[in-house]
């Protein structure tokens, strides 16, 4: 006669509120690994308000992502690279936080389908991949504040690559409705600003090489002299890429990201939204910077013409080959007078056919993905759970 199965561990009490939770968080964190660290498969069964909880966090970790960054872009135009500066620290502790979330979902397989989880498992070993070899690249390379360099790309990429997934998770199991819009709309957000990230090199590059010829430079001298024994002239760090470069990331990395979040969301104004909250935050950031005497930047205005655009444009059904020679001649137009006023970066103006064409041919890529077989298949969720057979009574 087989003996009877030992008895599930109780899981303690659950607080009564998220104060009484975060005033104690020993208990907190007691409650959450009883209840919620059991091993699952991809699919696995999550309530709406589990699944809130859930992204909600990753929106949290993101915000931290993002803070960490903005401030170390700034930070590296005035003092000397430090691995423990304060931004690496901040960006470092929503690293962390991303981390605890894949693991959760792996272990769990709450909020995830096996695609999403993919992604957010090799998004966040790109990631971390990264690091050492950034850490390596700067101890051989000297000075590099370039955001253009081969191991940041692989930084971005591999947060391109975890969002991917995130977004995935939540849109497959968030219920319709206003709380789905928003969180998509987050991390939509976070999805653009990862994007055009690398821009904003020559977004504060303009303005302290401005400052540093007119003899105020927001540069520490540690960093100029630094910069001269390596043999590189301020232009030469602050400016270090081709002036063709920050139009052509804009509009045709930047611009195509919000077109794939309004066909996405499907909200009438996405596009418009993501870029007025995001120059939001840049605004935010800058008076916040020139406050604590670090060095501002151009604001890429130039996105929320495209925004407006675009959602116009997929709002009306034009294709996106014409659409796109539309969007980025518009976008080049208004750029001219921000260069005339000092508010832009260098821009080779000759770059706006290319840039065009290949934008209206990225655009009509997006038209023809979202109508074909395999994204319909793509959309269908990968689930284990479902399909696992149920455990023997």
């Amino acid at each position: 006669m087989s003996s009877a199965p030992a008895p599930a561990p109780a899981v303690p009490q659950a607080p009564g509120t998220l104060r009484a939770g975060l005033a104690h968080p020993v208990a907190l964190v007691r409650w959450l690994w009883a209840a919620y660290m059991t091993p699952g498969r991809p699919g696995r069964a999550t309530t709406p308000t589990e699944l809130r909880w859930i992204y909600t966090a990753w929106l949290a970790a993101f915000l931290l992502k993002m803070l960490g960054s903005s401030w170390d872009v700034s930070w590296h135009f005035k003092w000397l690279r430090d691995d423990l500066a304060p931004p690496h620290l901040l960006n470092t502790v929503g690293t962390a936080a991303v981390v605890v979330l894949v693991l959760f979902h792996s272990y769990s397989g709450y909020g995830v389908d096996r695609r999403a989880l993919r992604l957010m498992q090799v998004g966040i070993g790109t990631f971390l991949v990264a690091i050492p070899i950034d850490i390596l690249n700067h101890r051989i390379n000297g000075l590099d504040i370039t955001s253009w360099s081969p191991s940041h790309a692989l930084l971005y990429i591999g947060t391109a690559i975890m969002l991917a997934g995130a977004l995935r998770g939540w849109w497959l199991y968030a219920a319709p409705g206003r709380i789905r819009d928003l969180v998509s709309l987050g991390l939509w957000l976070f999805f653009v600003e990862n994007v055009v990230f690398p821009n904003q090199h020559q977004e504060y590059g303009v303005l302290s090489l401005a400052a540093y010829e007119a003899g105020r430079t927001t540069a520490e001298p540690s960093l100029l002299d630094f910069a001269a024994a390596q043999g590189q002239t301020p232009s030469m760090f602050m400016l270090p890429v081709p002036s063709w470069v920050h139009p052509a990331w804009l509009i045709c990395a930047g611009l195509l990201s919000l077109v794939v979040a309004r066909k996405v969301v499907g909200l009438r104004w996405t596009a418009t939204v993501i870029a007025v909250v995001y120059l939001g935050y840049r605004g935010v950031m800058w008076l916040g910077l020139v406050a604590t005497n670090f060095p501002p930047s151009v604001l890429p205005v130039g996105l929320l013409a495209g925004a407006v655009l675009i959602d116009l444009a997929v709002t009306r059904r034009v294709p996106g080959w014409a659409a796109g020679l539309l969007v980025a001649a518009a976008v080049y137009g208004v750029a001219v007078p921000l260069a005339s006023l000092g508010l832009l970066p260098p821009w080779n103006w000759w770059s706006v056919l290319p840039v065009a064409v290949g934008f209206a041919l990225l655009w009509a890529g997006v038209d023809a993905l979202a109508k074909s077989s395999w994204l319909a298949r793509w959309r269908l969720a990968d689930e284990p759970a479902a399909t696992a057979e149920p455990a023997a009574v």
